[in-house]
């Protein structure tokens, strides 16, 4: 290790250390508990630290460690948002497991309707309702303009809500089959 290299991972440690204090403020105030706050600032910390080569020295670290703080928050949120608590076993017990068959077998049937349509308006229903693209990113992969890009997709969603028997409102009751699942998913 060069005496560069040294000094800087003793000016990291430093302002790591100097940071501390106002990390736990912040994820006290975000998460209201000092415990919690402790577990995060904790994981702040080893995710700083892990990920030491991507910080630039002589920029703000104050900062990136409250963005990393913030997004650790964040992620714990969205995945205790997730979670339920069901230490008894009640909740898991109402669970019921639906047939694989059903879904296998309606899968089959979208992908024949799939394959029915022509190759243009295949790649632009793929692109935009499966793959996620913008009209916009689909046209630029097509070679095509946007309206032409829309009209595929229409046609298309027209096209296999026709071959899958689906009408064009989508029922969301309780006997919707997946074929109305996958109208819904390409937007129509």
């Amino acid at each position: 290790m060069s005496k560069e290299e040294d000094n800087d991972d003793r000016a990291f440690k430093r302002d790591l250390l100097a940071s501390l204090p106002n990390l736990r403020a912040f994820a006290v105030s975000l998460t209201g508990r000092h415990d919690k706050a402790d577990d995060l600032v904790q994981d702040t910390i080893m995710k700083a630290w892990a990920n030491q080569k991507s910080f630039t020295a002589g920029t703000n670290m104050r900062a990136w460690l409250f963005t990393i703080l913030r997004n650790e928050f964040y992620s714990q949120m969205r995945k205790r948002g997730r979670e339920v608590q069901d230490s008894d076993g009640l909740f898991s017990e109402r669970f019921s497991v639906h047939p694989e068959q059903h879904g296998r077998l309606d899968l089959q049937d979208f992908r024949k309707a799939l394959d029915k349509l022509p190759d243009d308006q295949r790649e632009a229903i793929v692109l935009v309702g499966a793959a996620g693209f913008a009209y916009e990113e689909a046209a630029e992969i097509c070679g095509c303009a946007v309206g032409t890009i829309k009209s595929r997709v229409s046609r298309a969603r027209t096209r296999l809500q026709e071959l899958l028997g689906v009408s064009g409102e989508v029922d969301y009751g309780p006997d919707a089959g997946d074929a109305a699942i996958t109208s819904r998913a390409f937007g129509s």
